[in-house]
């Protein structure tokens, strides 16, 4: 989830990358950016939360960490990181076996005071008599170690799954984050001030809700997005925004795609007109009616599509101008093919600091020569008309362990780009990117950070790197990945 924490670069810096192009050039300077809203330690520098849902504690199976891997002048991995897990003496509950700690996590500053709150999610909590019921907590962050955590919310059936994503964003205006928490079927919100309400329930099959927090309607107070699709026992595909209402003190719905199944959802400004985006990930037309192409022309859908909508229309309506791209669109890195997963993860950032923001794509099941699944990711930058220009093409940059300057080897199964997110994680202004790749290692993963979005420095760190137990276990280390 994205909140429109903007960074700017001197107005001279400008990215020139065109299709295939590995390296991206330097802001020449750059503006100091905003405070982190992902700072966990409270140094001024960003850090990133890594959820490892798959791994052992105290001996349970599946109970579950989150390794908070902190920022620092060197960027992330040289400053150390830190396990978070409901071992952990400030965290509610202990370890069980298939609780599942982590399968979602998001660092938000909740209340302001400059040092983030890591919000976990465990959807395989028992809670009460309900097995699987699921809880999210909120762990507050310290220079050292960690503050008081409390439950933010718990399942009331038995495989409700509360937990299976997680965000933070100040939905009702007061200047403080408001929790949003996807389970299986429903997603619920917890304001900062204590209020619970559902946002939706209905049939999404076992997938986590995707989330995504943009101003969509203009008000200036953020709204929310939740995509969800499921095709047992019914057929359902949904992307639906949602804004505060102060009156009925709850979220109400005020605009909808039907048809459309998300893997992923990003809010932006990609062309640059002061009006939230959105991009749904790996659009795909679940109902095959032929009704309204809620993902765009079909020709874009092989191996994957993005399509995006407009804010700030002539005509007032949310979404009225919409575009799509795939790995087939001129201009656009690669080749489009069956399996792909073009846009299965998404994020939002102004990395050439020119005003607008770019979309980083992943695409996990993206062949690297003749190694399947390898997995890639592809910037996409923004200009006047958005993600594509006038004529329909784009400008983008390619970046996987293929790329020259890019550490380790494309291998089979690797899934780079499971997850993708941005973060000034050095603090010199520019903004850098870091991609997941869980299938590393034979599944005990990695995380490859580009520093300045680009080739040149990047490195990988990985379990072993930063010294967690069981490194060589099937630990599918980056798939779950937040910061901002």
């Amino acid at each position: 989830m994205r909140t429109r924490i903007r960074r700017y670069a001197s107005a001279a810096a400008v990215v020139a990358a065109v299709t295939a192009v590995p390296l991206l050039a330097s802001p020449a300077s750059a503006a100091v950016p905003p405070p982190s809203v992902s700072d966990f330690d409270g140094d001024g520098y960003a850090d990133l939360a890594v959820g490892v849902p798959d791994g052992t504690v105290d001996g349970h199976a599946k109970a579950g960490y989150v390794n908070v891997v902190r920022g620092g002048p060197k960027g992330i991995g040289a400053h150390g990181s830190l396990r978070v897990s409901q071992a952990t003496a400030e965290v509610p509950g202990s370890p069980e076996a298939g609780d599942r700690f982590g399968a979602s996590v998001a660092l938000v500053d909740m209340n302001g005071d400059g040092i983030a709150e890591l919000l976990a999610g465990a959807p395989g909590e028992d809670v009460n008599a309900y097995p699987d019921a699921g809880s999210v907590v909120a762990v507050a962050g310290a220079r050292s170690g960690t503050r008081p955590a409390s439950v933010v919310a718990t399942g009331r059936a038995a495989s409700a799954s509360y937990g299976l994503s997680v965000a933070g964003a100040d939905l009702t205006g007061d200047g403080s984050r408001d929790v949003v928490i996807g389970g299986k079927g429903t997603v619920v919100l917890r304001t900062a001030d204590g209020l619970s309400g559902t946002v939706v329930t209905d049939h999404m099959g076992s997938r986590a809700p995707s989330l995504a927090a943009g101003d969509f309607d203009g008000d200036g107070t953020q709204d929310l997005a939740v995509g969800y699709w499921s095709t047992t026992p019914y057929v359902r595909s949904h992307v639906r925004l949602y804004r505060w209402d102060a009156a009925e003190q709850a979220v109400q719905n005020f605009w909808n795609t039907d048809n459309a199944g998300v893997s992923a959802l990003a809010a932006g400004d990609f062309d640059g007109d002061g009006h939230d985006d959105l991009a749904l990930g790996e659009c795909r037309e679940i109902a095959d009616e032929n009704i309204d192409d809620p993902c765009g022309p079909e020709e874009f859908a092989a191996g994957g599509g993005i399509h995006i909508h407009y804010g700030g229309t002539p005509s007032g309506s949310f979404g009225f101008r919409h575009q799509t791209l795939g790995q087939d669109s001129p201009g656009v890195a690669g080749v489009a093919e069956s399996g792909d997963r073009f846009g299965a993860a998404l994020a939002a950032a102004d990395v050439d600091g020119d005003g607008r923001d770019d979309l980083y794509a992943g695409a996990p099941g993206e062949a690297i020569g003749t190694r399947s699944g390898a997995g890639a990711t592809t910037l996409l930058f923004g200009g006047p008309a958005g993600l594509l220009d006038a004529s329909g093409r784009g400008r983008s940059a390619a970046l996987n362990q293929g790329t020259p300057g890019v550490p380790g080897a494309a291998e089979a199964s690797d899934a780079f780009g499971a997850a993708v997110v941005t973060g000034d994680y050095d603090g010199d202004g520019a903004v850098d990117l870091a991609a997941g790749s869980p299938g590393e290692n034979a599944g005990s993963g990695g995380v490859w950070l580009l520093p300045r979005a680009g080739a040149a420095g990047s490195f990988a760190i990985t379990p072993g790197k930063l010294g967690l137990p069981s490194p060589s276990s099937a630990l599918g280390y980056g798939r779950h990945l937040h910061s901002r």
